[in-house]
């Protein structure tokens, strides 16, 4: 581990949501998931329902983290320094999502030759490649070919709308009460509307409070500070009583991650002196880095072990128990393969930018 400061509160929940989603869809996807609900039919089932909320806590730090760099940018009125931002973002993003998707479209051929389940789709189009290339899939209404790769669109969409009200209000008193306004808008109406859900919009009510974090924990300024602290209590109460209406416990899990962002987000730590503690936090550091490639892969994995599954004849015993190992398996696989996208194509790809 390098050491420099790291921040373990944010670092540790990259790790967790990773790995909560990659056990969700592991659960969703396949007869590995059908032997292991037998196997486990409580915590299978937990894991189907509830697993998929780990998108809010993605949200929420992506907004903070976002916000964190682009307050610091120098220029950020110019257009052309917002233009190129967004492009760099987009850039960054690029180079492992196209990789995995090439991984995800190969182990999806094999995959059809053993597994007829719909979540392995048909044989993909050019078009449809290509309108993943530009993170369009979802607008066009087409079918996405990992189940990953929807997030990186709304990823994009997020920070580009963030770079563009930088740039266009006067100051971070007018960004903050335009994102009350788009925040409580989307976790009031947008968010609860399904066909909203390929659009900013539907999310930026969990992407807002991480940005409203981001200015509340570390602005210089103690009126914007209070300010954007103001909002996420207004958010707050916004939340409570609309949870007496109908309770939505992805709205709730996106406050809470903003309050510990808040409290923790800042918390730093360096290399140890202690080798258990120094080998917990390196571990958690290494997932971190490997967070967004693992979630970029996993899809694949599952693809493959479920695959191996039936081809062995494996499938036919209906074993909880070995469905459950192939699942762990399938769960360490992805961190592997993840370490080799992010040494070889997630690290080198970030000199490209303008």
């Amino acid at each position: 581990m390098q050491s420099k400061n790291h921040f373990l509160l944010i670092d540790f929940l990259k790790v967790f949501a990773a790995l909560l989603i990659i056990l969700h869809h592991l659960s969703s996807y396949g007869q590995l998931a059908e032997d292991a609900q037998h196997f486990l039919p409580g915590i299978m089932t937990w894991l189907f329902e509830y697993g998929r909320y780990a998108v809010q806590i993605f949200l929420v730090m992506g907004g903070y983290l976002a916000a964190q760099s682009l307050t610091r940018t120098r220029d950020i009125k110019n257009p052309h320094t917002v233009l190129k931002l967004i492009f760099n973002r987009y850039l960054r993003l690029f180079a492992p999502y196209v990789i995995a998707l090439l991984v995800t479209m190969v182990c999806a051929w094999i995959a059809r030759f053993w597994v007829q389940d719909e979540y392995v789709g048909e044989s993909e189009t050019l078009g449809q490649f290509l309108a993943h290339l530009f993170f369009l899939q979802g607008i066009l209404g087409l079918d996405s070919i990992s189940a990953g790769a929807w997030y990186v669109a709304i990823d994009w969409q997020l920070y580009a709308v963030l770079a563009i009200m930088l740039g266009m209000f006067p100051n971070f008193r007018s960004l903050i009460w335009a994102s009350l306004i788009l925040i409580v808008a989307s976790l009031l109406y947008f968010n609860r509307l399904s066909h909203y859900e390929n659009y900013f919009i539907y999310f930026i009510g969990a992407y807002g409070l991480g940005v409203l974090a981001q200015l509340a924990k570390n602005d210089s300024e103690p009126t914007i500070s209070r300010l954007a602290k103001l909002s996420i209590v207004i958010t707050g109460l916004i939340i409570l009583v609309s949870s007496f209406h109908h309770l939505w416990i992805r709205n709730i899990l996106a406050y809470l991650v903003t309050i510990a962002l808040i409290m923790w987000g800042d918390r730093a730590y360096k290399d140890q002196k202690h080798a258990k503690m120094h080998n917990l936090v390196f571990s958690i550091l290494w997932g971190s880095r490997r967070s967004y490639c693992a979630f970029l892969l996993h899809f694949s994995l599952i693809l493959i072990a479920n695959t191996i599954y039936i081809a062995s004849g494996l499938s036919s015993q209906h074993n909880g128990g070995v469905a459950l190992g192939l699942m762990l398996a399938t769960v360490v696989a992805s961190w592997i393969a993840a370490n080799y996208l992010y040494r070889l194509v997630e690290v080198p790809s970030r000199h490209l930018k303008l």
